[in-house]
């Protein structure tokens, strides 16, 4: 298991685990990023990730995907 920052772009992974606070996780799962959910790295900039995750592109923070275990 690593972090979603870690993960390489282009890359489909599996996320296993969605860590923070109660509202943080919330937050995500509403964006989708629940386990089992299939999710690629489209891009990194600066460290922040665009995802490609459930047919939608997502830019989330470096903090927040350093919370999602792929």
């Amino acid at each position: 298991m690593m972090p979603l920052t870690m993960a390489g772009t282009g890359e489909i992974n599996s996320i296993k685990k969605v860590g923070g606070s109660a509202e943080t996780r919330r937050f995500l799962e509403n964006l989708g990023f629940v386990p089992g959910s299939l999710v690629t790295v489209v891009t990194k900039i600066s460290g922040n990730v665009i995802v490609s995750i459930k047919e939608s592109r997502v830019a989330i923070s470096r903090e927040m995907a350093n919370k999602i275990m792929v």
